[in-house]
């Protein structure tokens, strides 16, 4: 006979609203949006549902934020777009992690558009 492991899964929204939320350490500490978020993720992936989920939108968001500030340094330059992108994506990185954790703990489905999918 064999056994199968199945693991229950426990519902959290008010932790996976956590998460969304602690990205917004990035505005305090300046790193703190990536790791902790990261730190959730991986250690509760297999226990809360949907963490999953939740844990690679908000690393993808992150990540795709660094990028496309990055972009935007350069973009300087060429009459002064780059500012506005850099005002475009602070506006962006503050709102939607807010948005988001208010629909995580609702249980609604979360949207971070614009979003590179570096984490499938």
């Amino acid at each position: 006979m064999e056994i199968i492991n199945q693991s229950v899964l426990r519902k959290d929204n008010q932790l996976l609203m956590l998460t969304h939320l602690s990205q917004l350490l990035t505005a305090v500490t300046g790193f703190g949006g990536l790791v902790v978020p990261l730190i959730i993720w991986l250690t509760q992936k297999d226990k809360v549902q949907e963490m999953d989920e939740h844990g690679k939108a908000i690393v993808n968001f992150q990540l795709s934020i660094f990028v496309y500030s990055l972009i935007s340094i350069p973009a300087i330059f060429l009459l002064g777009l780059g500012i506005l992108m850099l005002i475009a994506i602070g506006v962006l990185a503050f709102i939607l992690p807010i948005v988001n954790g208010i629909n995580a703990n609702n249980g609604k489905p979360i949207n971070y558009f614009g979003t590179i999918r570096f984490i499938s």
